[in-house]
């Protein structure tokens, strides 16, 4: 089931633990040095109160009752959904002949013009949710102005092109991959597609789509650089995908300064509008104290001390309102631009976190939910062995080669093994090496090249691919028939987004968790949110006992631990 909403409170995200035991970590290098030593041991969750209900229009035409958790029904099309002919032909000269769930329900609310908020379950399909409609609705409007263009009334209509926002390169340049491989009956692309990150300059030729990093956009767009403007009126449609990375931690200074640069056209158009001055007339260019005022601009007060209509009224027609003076134009302006947030979570708990920006920014947004965000996938087979330092270089072969059993459909074997940290990573391939099972790595610390490399032989040829979390996010590969958390996650995101490599697309997949005994109550709190279908962050508890019932727990097991050694070396 997919479910449309207006913006209300979307579930929340718990943390499972913020110091977990470090399995793998502690080899360093060597799976010989086995540590005994105690550890000390701290939960710490964080609490929420119990997410609002989903609004009330379902999308149950699109599935049947017991149907495909996947995919629509077959009468439900490509061009039922509002799609041009043009863009369904490519869609099924690519493969893509019938729309997932979660495309079908985003497609209709992002062609209609709105500000939309997708929020499905990994592996559904969020990237052609928002591609789809968009590049339906760029070629549209070039054959619009190529009609007004070609006739003798009329000028051609000015530029327009979509901003697609992601929190880095590999996700960047997977993007236009897919935005590439919808092509016309010659094999061209619809549109022209450009990544903008690293050391890639400004495209020379004027790109329909352009993909890139918040960083790398502000760096190309400076304040002082004659494009900015151009480049900010010629945007109509901005997408934000991973937008609960982009809208928190590193990034989320940026981005609100995107957003705000952005809506502040708006807001300039919007009042020329009203006071009939031509376009050339207003500005977006920002002067120094604006982008202090930006960088400065609390979110918890981004449209706070506006002034009242009638006042703004009166000074506009006196011609006082100034660039300076962005922030108290009105809050209710004509949109110009479209913006679309997709994520496979989205935590809300506490005013910075990317649920609760939205809700406040974007009030008036359609938000569409994937019946299993933040679930268990029906599709999804577990497996949880709990483990000690003398038994986890056993188990974790064992399951490795246990992998090998369950090959995706392709006929080749993908196995993803997760662990904690980069050099825990370095000791988990070292002990596969070592035991005659050849492997991948990625992390942080492998450069950009070495990792473009090691994810497409990984997809080529497959094998086993050794990572952090880095590949967690985000990273379609096709046909990963097995996950392998090495060490467990330290929180339910990780935990969702690293399950979700596995299952995608309508596939199933096997997840083997390998956990320590100080991680044995929170794993029975996930194991039993899937026994009864809940969120996984709906299995803990509010209540303060119920938190400190699990510290007790955990201090109570590593104090008879203690007790153990000391027995043992009397």
């Amino acid at each position: 089931m997919i479910l449309h909403r207006s913006a209300t409170t979307m579930l929340p995200l718990y943390k499972l633990s913020s110091s977990p035991p470090k399995l793998f970590s502690q080899f360093r290098y060597s799976y010989s040095v086995l540590s005994n030593s105690s550890y000390s041991f701290r939960i710490s969750l964080l609490w929420l109160s119990h997410p609002r209900p989903f609004g009330t229009v379902t999308t149950a035409a699109y599935r049947k009752e017991g149907g495909d958790t996947f995919f629509t029904e077959e009468s439900v099309s490509w061009t039922s959904l509002g799609v041009s002919d043009k863009v369904s032909q490519a869609l099924y000269n690519a493969g893509l002949g019938q729309p997932s769930l979660v495309q079908a329900a985003s497609i209709p609310s992002i062609l209609s013009g709105k500000d939309v908020v997708v929020a499905a379950e990994t592996g559904s399909g969020k990237t052609h949710s928002f591609l789809v409609p968009l590049i339906d609705k760029l070629c549209n409007e070039q054959n619009d102005s190529a009609n007004i263009a070609s006739s003798d009334q009329g000028v051609s209509q000015p530029r327009k092109i979509s901003l697609v926002l992601c929190p880095n390169v590999t996700l960047s340049e997977q993007v236009v991959r897919m935005a590439d491989g919808l092509c016309d009956e010659n094999g061209k692309p619809l549109l022209s597609v450009v990544s903008l990150c690293g050391r890639q300059g400004w495209p020379v030729n004027e790109p329909d789509i352009i993909v890139s990093t918040p960083a790398a956009l502000l760096n190309n767009i400076d304040p002082k650089n004659f494009r900015r403007t151009d480049f900010i009126r010629s945007v109509k449609y901005v997408v934000f995908d991973e937008a609960d990375m982009l809208l928190s931690g590193g990034y989320q200074n940026k981005v609100i300064r995107l957003i705000h640069m952005l809506r502040f056209d708006e807001k300039l158009l919007s009042r020329s509008n009203e006071q009939n001055l031509p376009e050339s007339e207003t500005s977006s260019h920002f002067s120094t104290e604006d982008e202090d005022n930006l960088q400065d601009e609390d979110l918890s007060e981004e449209e706070g001390d506006a002034v009242e209509n009638d006042d703004l009224d009166e000074e506009l027609e006196a011609g006082h309102v100034k660039n300076t003076d962005w922030r108290r134009v009105r809050k209710i302006y004509k949109p110009s631009k479209q913006y679309i947030f997709v994520a496979a979570t989205l935590p809300v708990n506490g005013k910075r976190t990317a649920g609760a920006v939205l809700k406040k920014m974007f009030p008036e947004a359609n938000w569409v939910s994937g019946n299993y965000l933040h679930c268990h996938n029906p599709r999804l087979k577990q497996r949880w062995i709990e483990v000690t330092f003398d038994t986890q270089v056993d188990e974790l072969i064992k399951a490795v080669k246990h992998g090998f059993e369950s090959r995706s459909v392709s006929g080749q074997c993908r196995t993803m093994v997760f662990a904690n940290t980069v050099e825990a990573v370095e000791s988990v391939a070292k002990i596969l090496m070592r035991g005659g099972i050849e492997c991948y790595h990625y992390h942080k610390d492998c450069s950009l090249e070495d990792r473009a490399k090691t994810l497409a032989d990984f997809q080529e040829k497959g094998g086993i691919l050794v990572c952090t979390d880095a590949a967690a996010r985000g990273i379609d590969i096709p046909n990963v028939s097995h996950v392998i958390q090495a060490d467990f996650a330290t929180s339910a995101v990780d935990f969702i987004h690293r399950v979700g490599r596995t299952a995608r697309a309508g596939q199933y997949g096997l997840v083997t968790s390998m956990y320590t005994e100080s991680n044995r109550d929170l794993v029975a709190a996930v194991r039993q949110a899937g026994e009864l279908s809940q969120p996984v962050e709906t299995a803990f508890s509010r209540k303060r006992s119920f938190r400190n019932k699990l510290k007790k727990r955990a201090l109570q097991r590593i104090t008879d631990s203690r007790a153990d050694e000391e027995c043992v070396v009397a």
